[in-house]
């Protein structure tokens, strides 16, 4: 199991299943989408592997009261996605770029109704963490434990229909939160990818 495996392992592990791997874009519209990125990050807390996450506040402009990764909209002065999703995460929880290790993409994923395309960065992150929250955008910081999330007694999945077209959605549950959408499609192929032997 993964409490056995040491942090430097673990980022082999990661580096290595995402460098080998070519990556897609998944879209459920023909609509023009703004380009955003976020950071999936992990890190070692009490001998077990968690994920960070936040709850969005009802202020922000889309996705109000969501469970999302840290991340948002590229702005014009970003030199790349992996900027913007270093930047908002730190405007966000305040994790200072120079702290995040990247250790590799996932596919773009288009969300289904807000019409962004999200590019997500894996990374470690320290743990313990002065983490600084922007109240504005983020209620709270939601901290869920790997084997939580690989627990298949947390998951499930039904089909929708957007737009005529049909596609599955995840839902994972841990103690009284929810991750759905496009949070929700990002994180199972994370886990599909690195944690297929632990499902």
């Amino acid at each position: 199991m993964l409490t056995g495996i040491t942090c430097q392992q673990m980022k082999e592990k990661i580096r290595n299943i995402l460098s080998q791997r070519e990556r897609q874009t998944i879209a459920f519209s023909d609509a023009r989408l703004t380009a955003a990125a976020v950071i999936v990050p992990l890190y070692e807390k009490g001998g077990e592997y968690h994920i960070l996450f936040t709850k969005r506040t009802e202020k922000v402009e889309s996705h109000k009261g969501q469970i999302s990764f840290p991340g948002g909209a590229r702005q014009p002065e970003d030199p790349s996605l992996e900027d913007t999703a270093l930047r908002e995460t730190f405007e966000e929880v305040g994790v200072h770029p120079q702290d995040v290790e990247i250790l590799g993409e996932l596919d773009k994923m288009g969300t289904i109704s807000s019409n962004f395309l999200i590019t997500p960065f894996v990374a470690i992150i320290p743990y313990p963490y002065e983490f600084a929250v922007n109240r504005d955008e983020i209620e709270e910081l939601v901290e869920v434990p790997l084997s939580a999330l690989l627990d298949k007694g947390n998951y499930r999945e039904e089909f929708q229909v957007y737009e005529g077209r049909p596609y599955q959605a995840s839902f994972y549950h841990y103690k009284d939160k929810v991750i759905w959408g496009a949070t929700a499609r990002i994180l199972k192929q994370f886990l599909d990818l690195v944690f297929a032997e632990e499902r």
